[in-house]
């Protein structure tokens, strides 16, 4: 009864995915956030963070979605971003992402710029811009039959090629341990082919992220950060909001290590969890590792095994900031 059910739910998903193709395109551009932004890199999220620290910092990642479901969501990615001058930095992003037979890659530029608004008091505002290049396509040479489908779908007559352009604007808000940043992201209406009346033309969506970190009173070297990031998406209005909790202790070289948990709700069903993971990760001789896991709570959860994310990083070329507003936010 069980393998029924199965086969049952993974034809359900190639048909919800082939309807995706053939009457929306609203994959294009909305990647998906997970728990990337946690391991220590929250310019996943927002352009504004790039350049602050003391490091040149590579952060690759890894998501499996749904482990378990044929032709699951997987993403990679790969995020690189360094001070430029003192109060400026540069970023770049890269970016494979595959849902069932439909294929998406692209890049972004990205520039922030850093301002002091109080010395004494360490309040610092940031502004960033992204150039989005993506493109995208469906896989119409991994289209299989079977005894239900002898022939492919008959709607889909090519890969549906096409590329886009786009930008994200972010602004970041700091005072000493507290941040609240806003993202804009693929601010830009798309360009609709007019033989596709459906295809949707609003892909922006936009992210809220805050949060603070604070020292424990006995032990210095013990750290908390509890978190909200909450994004919204304006094709279908539905939105989505994060509630994050991290220990990180360090040693004194600076490096350590951290536990925490994400809580994700879809905000229409608050409080019903949509899911629910631990995180763990370490920095050790400027090498990073981080892993979470997120079960589902809809569902599909009865089908597939979970959600995991893998983060390797390294820091590179450590050189000293001039300017608070770019220094690194690790303490002594």
């Amino acid at each position: 009864m069980l393998s029924k059910k199965i086969i049952t739910m993974k034809k359900l998903l190639v048909s919800l995915v082939l309807l995706a193709v053939t009457s929306g395109y609203s994959q294009e551009l909305n990647l998906p956030v997970f728990t990337q932004y946690l391991a220590d890199n929250p310019f996943v999220l927002s352009p504004a963070y790039a350049g602050i620290g003391d490091n040149l910092r590579i952060r690759v990642n890894g998501l499996t979605q749904w482990v378990g479901i044929k032709d699951a969501p997987q993403n990679q990615s790969a995020y690189i971003d360094f001070r430029l001058l003192d109060r400026s930095g540069v970023g770049l992003s890269l970016y494979n992402d595959s849902n069932g037979y439909t294929k998406q890659t692209g890049a972004k530029v990205s520039f922030a710029h850093h301002i002091i608004l109080d010395y004494y008091s360490k309040q610092y505002l940031s502004f960033g811009i992204s150039y989005n290049l993506n493109t995208f396509r469906v896989e119409t040479d991994k289209f299989g039959t079977d005894i239900e489908h002898p022939i492919p779908d008959p709607s889909v007559t090519n890969d549906r090629y096409t590329t886009n352009n786009n930008f994200d604007l972010s602004a970041l808000y700091r005072n000493k341990n507290f941040y609240f940043s806003f993202n804009a992201n693929n601010v830009l209406k798309k360009k609709v082919n007019v033989e596709r009346v459906q295809e949707p033309d609003l892909l922006s969506n936009y992210q809220i992220y805050t949060g603070f970190t604070f020292r424990d009173a006995e032990n210095g070297r013990i750290e908390y950060e509890p978190s909200v990031f909450y994004q919204y998406f304006a094709s279908d209005k539905r939105s989505t909001t994060d509630i994050n909790f991290k220990y990180r202790r360090y040693n004194r070289y600076e490096e350590y290590y951290w536990i925490g948990a994400s809580y994700r709700m879809l905000n229409d069903q608050f409080p019903k969890p949509l899911s629910v993971g631990p995180m763990v990760g370490f920095m050790k001789s400027k090498i990073y590792f981080a892993y979470s896991y997120q079960v589902m709570f809809n569902d599909l959860g009865y089908y597939n095994s979970g959600t995991h994310v893998v983060t390797l990083g390294f820091d590179f070329l450590q050189a000293l900031s001039s300017c608070p507003c770019t220094e690194s936010p690790v303490h002594d």
